[in-house]
């Protein structure tokens, strides 16, 4: 599945990805929610955590898990977006979803999720997709209620120790949202 579409500012195209992205992959997700280079676009969570969202060995994990699929967004050749689809029951969740902090804001995330919700209806016929979302980040929070995901009030606690990344504020929460697709 490779698919090409043209924003306001590009032509993008998107595919599955393979084990050999899996370092750039890494690399995107942590450059877009860690450290300073996340500050160029609005998605950090650099004031909430430190240390690595992702590892490369996980990527590859997900990558080579079944009933699972990271779709990419490629402009030219270079690997601009990320997401991460996982079947559930019934469902398919969303998760790491990104685009290049310098590029936020184009447009690019909005056709990107498009693509991403149309490719998991697609490879396995579902009809909701679901998120969680870290509660305090009202923004983003906001940015997929204009997409058509809906807060379910499903709250769970934020991983504190998970080996890579430390919590800077207390008490984080993933708050779960979903959209039913037509």
């Amino acid at each position: 599945m490779t698919k090409t579409i043209s924003t306001d500012t590009t032509t993008i195209s998107f595919r599955p990805a393979v084990d050999a992205d899996a370092e750039v992959i890494a690399d995107l997700v942590n450059s877009a929610y860690r450290g300073d280079s996340s500050r160029q676009g609005w998605t950090t969570e650099a004031d909430l955590l430190q240390g690595s969202r992702i590892l490369a060995p996980e990527v590859r994990k997900l990558i080579a898990t079944p009933g699972s699929v990271i779709l990419l967004c490629v402009q030219d050749e270079d690997i601009i977006g990320c997401v991460n689809l996982e079947k559930t029951e019934g469902a398919a969740y969303l998760g790491m979803f990104v685009v290049r902090p310098v590029l936020q804001g184009n447009g690019i995330g909005k056709h990107f999720m498009q693509m991403a919700e149309q490719h998991a209806q697609e490879l396995w016929g579902i009809d909701k997709i679901w998120m969680t979302v870290i509660s305090v980040r009202k923004e983003l929070i906001a940015y997929y209620q204009r997409r058509g995901y809906v807060r379910t009030g499903r709250l769970k606690p934020f991983p504190s120790d998970n080996g890579k990344e430390q919590m800077l504020v207390e008490n984080l929460q993933f708050e779960e949202m979903e959209k039913i697709l037509s």
